[in-house]
């Protein structure tokens, strides 16, 4: 299978290291943090449930402590098994690991269930009391978020059935949907083999290779290689396609029976409940950003004017805009990140530095190597792990960027405690947003020439449009498949396939052509399967990470504390609190309308760029 374009020694040892999750003892110390963390449970367990409205202050604080260390034994083998199990999705072992640790760290929570179901029923004057004793501070936050389910949850017996049934549910599902997705193999079109990559054979027959190495050909500037390549991914998508289907289909009925069982009005309130905002403000953001369709419509006539196209099909929107091939080692895109991170902040770069000196980072391409791009916590009493599919483009280099800002953001926020260290998804990406905006104006700023300066904004608007307006379009694919599937039963691959094209219509108007092949591409997204109701939150943390990166424009270094304090709070306030860190409000009914002036302000530094290169005839 082919894996990048050319050799890079560099980038073949970027593997990391998952010792430090077992302390340096090998896979056996998997068994042995899962059974201290059972014996731990079962003791807890046995001097509290039943007992938890009787504890006070100092006891509420001893317990939760237990509880937090219990979860960091579970935590450190479950981020060893799935983390080992993304570089080859298709060696049984790893997925029989994975499996088991998954098994065994089920039973483990379902034997602390009734802490959390006990916590939410007690009177709101004796959790207050609670709340108040010394020493909560790694977990008050996350502590008051779980009263709010009260509403919402069941009685002990049925959360215990529904945690351990999950196992061979939910998570079986989305494991075998990875499985599935990991394992196709795009046969390289006969127009590609120029290009020479890794598979060739000698007579420049096509090979066949990843699903992300022949995405990434799309930016070809050549659009007979663009076109061989999006009909070369719909002919590998096609075997698996009923199955991925029916993956899909089984967890929308999942999740509806789930909701029903939880009394949740809408597909999506339990995401919004997690992610600590209301049905109602992101409806508002949905609405905002549809609103402004006009942009990602705007952009993609003015490149294909720029191609000199008479429109674009959709093989051509990532297309390069110039024709020159930039290629970045692995070498030149770690320093280059490293030096943005540092003229932003020494501290942010020292962090960032430990991801390639301590291997804490997984970058080749490789067989059955999970797709994508990802940064991992793992657990506070360790370190994050970032794992990506490093094909030497550029978009590679901003990608870096982004899973570092999350790698950041992470090891700042360890202090936290493994309770609160995550924030709600809608403040997530504003870390990984920024992070790469930091590096793109570097780029920008070392960039003269014309039609670099072109290849450059036309990538920050594509970006802009990749996390807003497409990930916009694809949540209300999401709100058409749940609720048809709710209302109508099991889907055909027809109907979601028309589901699919349809948002994808609305969001670009007459300015792209859509191929049928294209109806298909649905299939192979893993937050539709693993997380619903995720995408939304990418085009908040872009617009809420475009304003704080105007913040510091507009205040220079002075504003790198605020930052740096924002990351280090972790989720241990609400989004509203951390947004005041750095002087942005997000109760503002403008604040969307504000961030999608930002992107149009891209928009037209792209028109000025492009009117400069003599580009537009």
């Amino acid at each position: 299978m082919a894996t990048e374009t050319q050799s890079d020694p560099a980038l073949d040892t970027a593997a990391w290291d998952l010792a430090p999750l077992l302390d340096g003892k090998g896979e056996a110390r998997v068994d042995e943090l899962l059974t201290e963390a059972r014996q731990r449970a079962e003791s807890f367990a046995g001097r509290h449930a039943g007992r938890v409205g009787e504890l006070d202050g100092p006891g509420f604080v001893a317990a939760t402590g237990e509880l937090t260390a219990i979860y960091e034994l579970v935590g450190r083998a479950g981020s060893y098994a799935s983390l080992r199990f993304s570089t080859d999705t298709s060696d049984p072992e790893r997925g029989a690991l994975l499996q088991k640790v998954r098994e065994r760290s089920t039973a483990i929570r379902t034997t602390l269930l009734f802490f959390g179901l006990e916590w939410a029923a007690l009177d709101d004057a004796v959790a207050e009391r609670l709340l108040a004793a010394d020493g909560l501070d790694q977990a008050r936050h996350y502590l008051r978020l779980e009263r709010r389910y009260r509403p919402h949850l069941l009685s002990e017996p049925e959360e215990k059935l529904l945690t351990e049934k999950s196992v061979t549910g939910v998570a079986a599902w989305s494991r075998l949907f990875s499985e599935q997705v990991s394992a196709i193999e795009v046969r390289r079109p006969a127009a590609t083999t120029t290009a020479t990559t890794a598979g060739n054979g000698a007579d420049g027959q096509a090979g066949g290779e990843a699903l992300d190495v022949a995405l990434s050909r799309l930016a070809s500037g050549d659009r007979e290689v663009r076109r061989a390549t999006a009909e070369a991914v719909t002919a590998a998508l096609a075997p698996g396609l009923r199955t991925r289907a029916y993956i899909f289909n089984t967890l929308l009925h999942d999740k509806a029976v789930t909701d029903r069982l939880r009394g949740y009005p809408t597909w999506l309130t339990s995401r919004n409940l997690a992610n600590e905002v209301s049905d109602e403000s992101v409806r508002a953001l949905v609405d905002a950003v549809r609103a402004r369709y006009d942009i990602p419509q705007r952009w993609y006539r003015l490149k294909a004017r720029i191609l000199g196209l008479p429109k674009l099909a959709d093989y051509d929107r990532m297309a390069a805009v110039t024709s020159a091939d930039e290629q970045y080692g692995w070498e030149e895109s770690r320093d280059l990140v490293l030096s943005s991170f540092g003229a932003f902040s020494p501290e942010m770069e020292r962090h960032a530095r430990r991801f390639f000196d301590e291997k804490w980072i997984d970058a080749p391409v490789r067989p059955g190597k999970r797709g994508g791009a990802f940064a991992s916590s793992a657990v506070p009493s360790v370190h994050p792990y970032v794992m990506l599919n490093f094909t030497s483009q550029r978009r590679d280099v901003l990608t870096l960027a982004h899973e570092l800002g999350h790698g950041v953001h992470f090891a700042l926020a360890a202090k936290q405690g493994i309770l609160q260290q995550h924030t709600p998804l809608t403040v997530a990406e504003t870390a990984s947003v920024f992070g790469e905006t930091i590096v793109f104006n570097q780029l920008l700023a070392r960039t003269s020439e014309p039609d670099s300066r072109l290849a450059l904004l036309a990538e920050a608007v594509e970006g802009a449009i990749a996390t807003v307006f497409r990930q916009t379009a694809m949540n209300q694919f999401e709100d058409a498949v749940h609720t048809a599937r709710r209302t109508d039963g099991e889907l055909s691959v027809e109907r979601l396939n028309e589901a699919w094209a349809s948002t994808q219509r609305d969001l670009l108007g007459d300015s792209v052509e859509l191929t049928d092949g294209y109806r298909t591409w649905w299939s192979y997204v893993p937050h539709f399967i693993g997380t619903p109701g995720y995408v939304y939150a990418y085009a908040y943390g872009q617009l809420l990470a475009l304003s704080v990166y105007q913040r510091y424009v507009d205040e220079g270094d002075a504003f790198v504390p605020h930052y740096l304090e924002m990351l280090a709070a972790g989720g241990s306030r609400s989004p509203e609190d951390l947004g005041r860190i750095v002087g942005i409000d997000l109760t503002d009914p403008g604040f969307w309308s504000a961030g999608l002036d930002l992107v149009e302000d891209q928009l037209r530094a792209a028109e000025a760029a492009a009117r400069d290169a003599g580009r537009l005839g």
